[in-house]
C-alpha cells in the first residue's frame, strides 16, 4: 500500500473528516454525482428504449426490407403480384445469398371497407401465410389471440383497438369487408370475417390502417394465382446494418424487383427517432460537467481545509505529485461513493419502470403508451468509469493549487 492511499484512507476515516466544515460541502458534491448519474442513466436507457421500441413497431408492420415490383404505385395496396418461382423469387423462402437475413415472409395488401349499421371505416386488408413470423405482434395482443390459417379460407383476423372502437366491435365479432374490383360483371367484391384478437401497437398511424388476415381473400379478390404474392418483408438480424443488407438484397434479386429499407420508407420517423442520441449525448455531457464542478469546489475546500497538514507533508520530503495523488484518493472515494447511490437509485427507477410501468407517455406523441426503457450491464459499467475517469481527469487542474503552497508559511502557527 504506497503512503498516499493510506493517509488519504486514515483522512476519511476519521470523525474529523465527517464533522469538519467541508463536510456539507461534500455531501453536496456525492449528492451532485449521484443525481447526475440517475440522470444519465434514465436518459440512456429511455433514450435507447424509445429508439428500439419505436423500430421495432415499425418493423411489425413492413419488416426491416420491403421486396416490391417496380411500379408508381404509392398507395398501401399491392397492384401487380410477384410470382413465386425459381426465375422471380429465387430467393425465397430462405434468403441464403445474403449473411445476416433472420426471416422473409410474403404478404400482399389490400383497401377496403368494413360497413355496420351505424358507421363505416376504410382499412388495408393484410394478407399473410402460415410463413408469417407473429414475434413482433404478440406484444401488441390485448385481447384474444393470433389468427390460425389451418384451413384455406380461414375467416380469423386480428383487428386494431383503434378499429375495434370505432366500428363497436368485440372478440369474437363477425363482420363483412368490401372490396373494390376491376370487373364489370361484379365490381363489389365481400369477405366475411371473424376477430380472434385485438392488438394495439401504440402507433395510431399504423392501427388505423391495418387488419390482418389470410393471404387466400387478397389472391381470390385479386384473381392471382396461389403462388402470386403482393411483396416480401425481409427481417435482418442486427438494425446496425440495415443499410448496407438493403443493398445487397437488391444486388441479389431480379432486376424486376425493388427493395426499400424502412429507413428511407419511413425517413420522417427514423430520422426524429435519431434524434434522441444527441439528447442523450447533450444530457451526459452537461451531467458530468455539474458533477465535475462540484467535485472541484468540494477538492478546493478539503485542500484550503488541510493548508497545514499540506505544509508538514512538504516540509517531510513529499513531492507536489506525492501531495495532489493523497487528494485525488480522497477525491475518487467521493466520487466512487455518489457513483454507488447514483447506481442504486438509477436501477431501481429503471427496473421499477420496467416491470411497473409508472411513468406514462402520450401514444400520439411517442408512439407507445410508457417509457419504455433498455437495462444493459455494458452502458452502465461504461458510464460509471467514464464519470470517474472525467471527473478525476477535471480534478487535476484544480490540485495544481498544492504546489502553490509554501511549507514555510503553511506550518506558521499565529
Amino acid at each position: 500500500m504506497n503512503y498516499e492511499y493510506f493517509i488519504a484512507k486514515r483522512i476519511i476515516g476519521t470523525k474529523a473528516y465527517k464533522s469538519s466544515i467541508s463536510a456539507p460541502i461534500i455531501k453536496i458534491g456525492i449528492a451532485a454525482i449521484a443525481v447526475g448519474m440517475v440522470v444519465m442513466m434514465i436518459a440512456i436507457a429511455t433514450g435507447i428504449g424509445l429508439q428500439e421500441k419505436i423500430r421495432d413497431k415499425v418493423v411489425a408492420f413492413n419488416g426491416h426490407i420491403s421486396v416490391t415490383n417496380y411500379d408508381s404505385n404509392a398507395s398501401q395496396e399491392s397492384i401487380f403480384p410477384i410470382t413465386l418461382d425459381d426465375k422471380t423469387a429465387s430467393f425465397y423462402p430462405d434468403f441464403k445469398t445474403v449473411d445476416g437475413i433472420s426471416h422473409i415472409q410474403a404478404v400482399a395488401t389490400i383497401f377496403g371497407v368494413i360497413m355496420t349499421d351505424s358507421v363505416f371505416e376504410g382499412a388495408v386488408f393484410k394478407g399473410v401465410g402460415k410463413e408469417y413470423d407473429w414475434k413482433y405482434f404478440e406484444e401488441f395482443i390485448v385481447q384474444g389471440r393470433i389468427p390460425s390459417f389451418d384451413t384455406k379460407w380461414s375467416e380469423e383476423v386480428l383487428v386494431s383497438k383503434y378499429l375495434a372502437d370505432r366500428l363497436n366491435f368485440k372478440l369474437n365479432d363477425r363482420f363483412q369487408m368490401h372490396f373494390l374490383k376491376e370487373d364489370s360483371k361484379k365490381p363489389i367484391s365481400s369477405v366475411g370475417l371473424k376477430i380472434v384478437g385485438i392488438y394495439n401497437s401504440g402507433f395510431q398511424d399504423f392501427d388505423a390502417t391495418y387488419l390482418v388476415g389470410n393471404l387466400r381473400h387478397v389472391q381470390r379478390i385479386n384473381k392471382w394465382d396461389e403462388n402470386q404474392i403482393g411483396n416480401f418483408e425481409v427481417f435482418i438480424k442486427d438494425y446496425d446494418d440495415i443499410d448496407r443488407l438493403g443493398v445487397e438484397v437488391f444486388q441479389n434479386t431480379p432486376s424486376t424487383l425493388n427493395t426499400v429499407t424502412i429507413n428511407d420508407k419511413f425517413y420522417s420517423i427514423i430520422e426524429w427517432v435519431k434524434i434522441f442520441d444527441k439528447n442523450i449525448y447533450g444530457i451526459i455531457g452537461i451531467m458530468i460537467l455539474v458533477a465535475g464542478i462540484n467535485m472541484i469546489t468540494a477538492l478546493l475546500v478539503l485542500i484550503l481545509e488541510r493548508t497545514q497538514m499540506i505544509g508538514i507533508l512538504k516540509a517531510l520530503g513529499s513531492s507536489n505529485w506525492s501531495v495532489r495523488k493523497l487528494f485525488l484518493y480522497n477525491a475518487s472515494h467521493l466520487i466512487v461513493l455518489g457513483l454507488f447511490w447514483g447506481n442504486v437509485l438509477g436501477l431501481g427507477i429503471l427496473f421499477a419502470q420496467k416491470y411497473f410501468k409508472i411513468f406514462p407517455l402520450d401514444p400520439s406523441v411517442y408512439y407507445v403508451t410508457e417509457a419504455p426503457v433498455y437495462i444493459s450491464v455494458g452502458y452502465v459499467v461504461a458510464l460509471n468509469v467514464g464519470t470517474l475517469v472525467l471527473c478525476l481527469l477535471m480534478l487535476l487542474i484544480p490540485s495544481f493549487i498544492i504546489t502553490k503552497i509554501s511549507p514555510v508559511k503553511a506550518i506558521r502557527f499565529d
